[in-house]
């Protein structure tokens, strides 16, 4: 990637690797699904009157919606309202460079190297290292429900991949839209009104400024440069970027609830870094590089009007 992009991707793992401490503020007094729904909710609107449709059909537009935020989050932060730790959640999350990697290379035909291929091996044996001391006291059904997240996260990607938005930010506009009504539903259903009505009642300052973050800084900040990065440039390229996210969470977790990292601990974010070093290319034998273009053999089958 040129420098600019590379700068935009770093800025995208700072943002993300905070955001998961900052959704454990937000739900401290705010029940996950409706924290969701809320989130989505403040994405979409006003924003929607005022940002034009990304343009890459309304299906994926609806997709990407369900997969990518109604899907995600709803897992995730269910997840983390059942006892996964936030940094631990910033770990399993970026198994989605996984599940992207090998659903592009499945649908897309974008097949990544053996290099890049052997840098995400890398890079996710040292996300286990990381996660060992975790994983061994996590509850089972968050772990699985935070994997589920992941490849819905994957999922999302290809899409935004196969049929990519005239720019990032739209998409995450007009996908949000899908979210807040089956987040809603769920969260009456699963969660009560009356826990809701409480909760909307008795926001704390930690809640409403966890809440703007993720809503303002991970979704429209954040999602729209992923996304605008996306349609640049491979999915093999993009998606090992994230799993830099855990280093930051570790660091971010720390402050939180004092997460203190272990000696094993900074071995495997060593090892990560040199997992996505190599993916990336920066380590290893050179080559010449491959334009990263939009799918051309797949385009929308919908009109430009979404």
């Amino acid at each position: 990637m040129p420098r600019k992009d590379t700068f935009l991707a770093c800025v995208v793992i700072l943002i993300w690797g905070v955001n998961f401490v900052a959704a454990k503020y937000g739900m401290e007094a705010i029940p996950p699904l409706l924290f969701a729904a809320l989130r989505f909710m403040l994405v979409a609107f006003p924003a929607v009157l005022f940002v034009r449709p990304p343009g890459n059909g309304w299906r994926t537009v609806l997709a990407c919606g369900a997969t990518m935020s109604a899907g995600q989050f709803a897992l995730l932060y269910t997840a983390m309202n059942l006892g996964m730790p936030a940094g631990l959640a910033s770990l399993v999350l970026q198994i989605q460079t996984v599940f992207t990697v090998g659903i592009a290379a499945l649908v897309l035909r974008e097949l990544p190297t053996r290099w890049q291929v052997a840098g995400i091996a890398i890079g996710v044996a040292g996300m286990v290292v990381v996660g060992w001391e975790f994983m061994a006291a996590a509850p089972v059904l968050p772990f699985l429900m935070t994997i589920a997240a992941a490849a819905s996260w994957g999922m999302g990607n290809v899409l935004t991949r196969r049929r990519p938005p005239r720019d990032g930010f739209s998409l995450v506009v007009w996908s949000a839209l899908v979210a807040p009504v089956p987040l809603l539903g769920l969260s009456l259903w699963l969660e009560g009104w009356e826990r809701d009505l409480h909760a909307l009642t008795h926001l704390t300052t930690t809640s409403v400024l966890g809440l703007a973050f993720v809503t303002y800084g991970a979704s429209m900040a954040g999602y729209g440069l992923w996304n605008l990065l996306l349609s640049r440039h491979a999915a093999s390229t993009v998606s090992p970027w994230s799993m830099f996210v855990p280093v930051i969470g570790t660091v971010a977790a720390y402050f939180y609830n004092g997460e203190t990292p272990t000696v094993v601990g900074l071995v495997g974010a060593v090892v990560i870094i040199l997992g996505v070093l190599m993916a990336l290319g920066v380590l290893g034998p050179r080559r010449r590089p491959r334009p990263d273009v939009p799918d051309r053999e797949h385009p929308p089958a919908e009109p430009a009007g979404l």
